[in-house]
């Protein structure tokens, strides 16, 4: 009989595997631990409920006892994990030891915050990297009946800009504030980047760039936001979207060798201890942590064929980045390497952007508008990102 498997996270990467490994082995025990709710959501569909109108409950697929029910697993909702002891091999849970025989840390990533809230502000200034922060948020939207909410968001990354899309099109008032020139600088080459500035500003979306924020402080029902150029900004609500850090905190105190980019595994999703795998935002695999969806998508499935007896190395294929930015849409896979050129052609928000190292060679791109129908002879051509 198979050992008992504990997986610690129910987001898309714990569910995605527990799923896999029940579609291998129906009879396998398996435990679910989680520090929410345990409700099953699409995490990528966050970023576009605004504009459907969707509430946390329509994003809800299953509650956790629906959850559990599927896949004929315990789900520990709720409950934090404190410690692991890889020796005893036992997981810390308040008073409680648990003993696990496998495990798998789907613990994903946190969102990063370059500065305090002040006391008070905590009902006004929010970040949304979990269903549950996404209720808390839409909450605070809601009490703006009739008129909209004046939004002022912190980071122009992928998040920030798909939130701005999005509250924008639920008929919210936005401003996107970022240390950079252009939005996306991940993404996007700078030609590109102002692209998409412009597309929102033509909508109506305010944008400060190569701003930061210096202070938040309480003003009249709302919040005042001082940029370090002394500027002053005034919002109902702040949503702050400047990047996440995989949760390792847990991984590092047990001794598992982990970094800034994550816990570090390899091919086969083993960390530095055989007996514990990780996978999804957490995870460093043979020095690339992806933290977009097909990449969570292949680990699930390959560290479940691992963990029912088929060893199976995990490999990233050349994924285009869908950005939902529907003011201008976009796809890109950001190169590995800093390239010795972007070619860059196009106008009017349709550009085609190709990446090139010194030889010449494809080794990423970024389209906007029109051009976004490449994405698939471009991805064809390019490199994989974990071959």
């Amino acid at each position: 009989m198979s050992a008992p498997l504990t997986i610690i996270g129910t987001g898309m990467a714990g569910l995605g595997l527990a799923r896999a490994i029940r579609s291998r082995d129906p009879h396998r025990a398996l435990t679910l631990i989680t520090a929410d709710s345990g409700d099953e959501y699409a995490k990528p569909l966050l970023s576009s409920a605004f504009t459907k109108g969707q509430s946390a409950a329509a994003l809800a697929q299953r509650d956790a006892i629906g959850v559990a029910d599927a896949l004929g697993a315990t789900l520990r909702c709720h409950t934090p994990v404190e410690a692991i002891d890889p020796r005893q091999r036992t997981l810390w849970l308040g008073a409680e030891r648990l003993p696990y025989e496998q495990l798998v840390l789907a613990t994903g990533a946190a969102p990063w915050q370059p500065f305090a809230t002040p006391e008070g502000l905590a009902e006004r200034v929010f970040q949304v990297n979990d269903l549950d922060d996404y209720r808390r948020f839409r909450a605070a939207l809601e009490r703006h009946p009739g008129q909209p909410a004046r939004v002022a968001i912190v980071g122009a990354g992928l998040v920030g800009c798909e939130f701005a899309n999005d509250l924008h099109a639920g008929g919210h008032r936005v401003a996107l504030i970022a240390p950079e020139p252009a939005p996306l600088p991940r993404l996007l080459p700078p030609p590109l980047g102002r692209a998409l500035a412009e597309a929102f500003a033509a909508a109506g979306i305010a944008g400060y760039f190569e701003r930061q924020v210096s202070a938040l402080e309480a003003s009249d029902g709302g919040v005042a936001l001082t940029l370090d150029d002394g500027e002053r900004l005034a919002a109902d609500l702040v949503l702050v979207a400047t990047g996440l850090r995989p949760r390792t905190a847990l991984a590092a105190a047990a001794g598992l060798q982990s970094g800034p980019a994550g816990i570090l595994t390899d091919r086969y999703l083993q960390t530095s201890d055989p007996h514990i795998h990780a996978l999804g935002d957490v995870a460093c695999v043979d020095g690339i942590n992806a933290m977009y969806v097909q990449p969570l998508q292949a680990s699930a499935k390959a560290l479940a064929a691992t963990l029912t007896g088929t060893p199976t190395a995990v490999g990233y294929g050349a994924w285009p980045v869908m950005v939902k930015t529907s003011l201008l849409p976009i796809a890109a896979l950001p190169p590995r390497e800093t390239p010795a050129r972007w070619r860059i052609d196009g106008e009017a928000g349709d550009f085609s952007a190709v990446a090139e190292d010194a030889a010449g060679r494809l080794i990423g791109f970024a389209l906007t508008g029109a051009c976004v129908r490449r994405k698939v002879e471009l991805a064809r051509a390019a490199p994989l990102l974990l071959g």
